[in-house]
């Protein structure tokens, strides 16, 4: 078994494996996982992908999250692994601070996570805890290293900028003429990330999302 391994299979589903690390005591992971493996969407093509499946069709609520845990659910079978997600819960598992520990993952400038391939567009559907302690990729620099952080001053509503979320104050603007942009395109300092530019997410994707939020 490899990360390549699990990364092919989990492209059948427009999932990447987006991080990996080896647990230790206190990490949060189930007693005994040797690699802890995280999955986020694919993209280009992720959406396309999801919103075609049955969970999609039912009327039932929270489809992507009951996507997520049929079809990771399929992938920690097949290779022996635990599965878990951030909606399960509480408690609620640490998925913040495991994709920190991957090394591809880092603290933004303003506190959301930025990956070296989603940018601030960064998200995790699951994870597999397997017994298997595989070989891992070495850690990545910060994408953040050497940018002028334009997220930083990118909140509208002023809401949302280094270290500091005011989720109130961004209820508020998303109420307003104004923050029809955010919730039509997305979050405008997720979009002001180079990286989130070329990750490849729809506009679509990202609107979806921030009705789940802003109900």
């Amino acid at each position: 078994m490899t990360l390549a391994a699990i990364d092919a299979a989990a492209a059948t589903e427009r999932l990447f494996v987006s991080g990996a690390f080896h647990p230790c005591a206190g990490d949060g992971a189930p007693e005994g996982c040797g690699t802890l493996v995280l999955l986020s969407p694919a993209e280009p093509g992720f959406w396309p992908h999801v919103t075609a499946a049955p969970e999609f069709a039912d009327d039932a609520p929270d489809p992507l999250d009951r996507w997520s845990a049929r079809v990771i659910g399929a992938l920690a079978k097949r290779f022996g692994a635990t599965p878990l997600f951030p909606f399960a819960g509480p408690p609620w598992p640490p998925f913040f601070d495991w994709a920190i520990k991957t090394g591809e993952a880092f603290a933004s400038p303003v506190s959301l996570l930025v990956h070296h391939r989603m940018g601030l567009m960064a998200s995790y559907r699951g994870a597999l805890a397997l017994d298997t302690v595989l070989a891992l990729p070495a850690p990545k620099p910060s994408p953040c290293i050497g940018c002028p952080a334009p997220c930083a001053t990118a909140c509208p509503a002023g809401a949302l900028g280094r270290s500091r979320y005011n989720v109130a104050a961004c209820h508020d603007f998303l109420e307003t003429a104004l923050g029809e942009d955010c919730l039509s395109l997305g979050c405008g300092v997720r979009r002001a990330c180079p990286l989130s530019a070329a990750y490849g997410r729809l506009p679509q994707q990202s609107a979806w999302h921030m009705r789940q939020f802003h109900k």
